[in-house]
């Protein structure tokens, strides 16, 4: 059960927090995010030292914030402890003009409103809730829907909603997320499924509600950006973070030939560290760029030296390397 303090908590957060969003537009969210990874040490403990350099280095370009505890920061490996010390830690060294949006989501609701309530109290500006997927032959539209409402009801911060099928299997469903667009609370979604006319349809039938999309990698940013997606959550970011804003800017200002020629040189490393390698090549290619990368915990493993070559060739035959 939640404790007596956690609930006097959440009736506090939850007045300050819809009030903040009802009065005229919800957070501005438009921009790119570095999903920031976990560094740890040889032992596999957090190494919090390393977290803060990382993110001085990566404060230097001009993000709109930074996502803590999504799926690059490898949060299904951290006890619910550790995923507070992180937001917490990273909350010290991001500039306070800078969006922390911290990773929420947990298998059951109560578990996901009692760490979205423990996150806006180490500091998060928002949260982002990935689908539930352990029953997904049960997650209908009506089960995440009745999930994120509850949520968001009680989230004493806005709510981003995120769908990441390659990690779960499930795609939060297009009717579901129009309902919950309506939402005060809810203000967008980051959805890495992929699918552009997906993303097209989502801005088509959210046009009404202050609801923005963030597309959820590089690879499929300036597509995203041309059918209405106010920016991205980037795993690319971590190691090519002004390439990745020149997109952004390009994109804006419509010059889209330039642009275009840049998102193809962005495709084949953005596919090296996300599907192709995951975040053992993303954490490889921040050693090569001046950031720790570090392990993974197990049981993620190492590169082979047949991987971390063609790795890097993904990334040199594109003139980044």
């Amino acid at each position: 059960m939640l404790g007596r303090q956690i609930w006097a908590s959440m009736r506090q957060g939850l007045s300050r927090g819809l009030s903040r969003n009802m009065k005229g537009k919800k957070v501005d969210i438009a921009g790119i995010y570095p999903p920031v990874t976990t560094p740890f040490t040889a032992t596999a403990e957090v190494d919090y030292g390393k977290l803060e350099e990382n993110l001085n280095k990566l404060g230097t370009f001009p993000f709109r914030g930074f996502v803590i505890q999504g799926s690059t920061g490898e949060f299904p490996f951290l006890t619910s402890s550790e995923r507070l010390e992180v937001v917490s830690r990273a909350r010290q060294a991001i500039p306070k003009d800078k969006l922390l949006i911290a990773g929420s989501g947990c298998e059951s609701t109560q578990a996901t409103v009692e760490m979205t309530v423990s996150m806006a109290q180490v500091g998060a500006d928002a949260v982002m809730v990935v689908t539930p997927c352990y029953y997904r032959g049960r997650m209908s539209s009506a089960a995440l829907i009745q999930h994120y409402t509850k949520v968001a009801d009680l989230s004493p911060i806005p709510v981003v909603l995120y769908s990441v099928p390659a990690n779960t299997g499930l795609d939060l469903p297009v009717d579901a997320v129009v309902t919950l667009s309506q939402h005060p609370n809810i203000i967008g979604i980051k959805d890495s499924g992929g699918d552009v006319t997906r993303i097209g349809l989502i801005v088509h039938k959210t046009s009404k509600q202050d609801f923005q999309v963030l597309a959820g990698s590089v690879g499929f940013l300036l597509a995203s950006y041309a059918v209405g997606a106010v920016g991205g959550i980037c795993g690319l970011a971590n190691v090519l973070g002004a390439q990745v804003c020149q997109l952004e800017r390009l994109c804006l200002t419509g010059q889209w030939e330039a642009a275009q020629t840049l998102q193809h040189r962005l495709i084949e490393p953005n596919t090296a560290v996300t599907r192709r390698f995951g975040i053992p090549g993303l954490k490889k290619t921040m050693d090569w760029f001046g950031y720790y990368g570090g392990p993974c915990r197990a049981p993620l493993q190492e590169l082979s030296p047949t991987e971390e070559e063609a790795l890097r060739l993904d990334f040199s035959n594109n003139g980044w390397l």
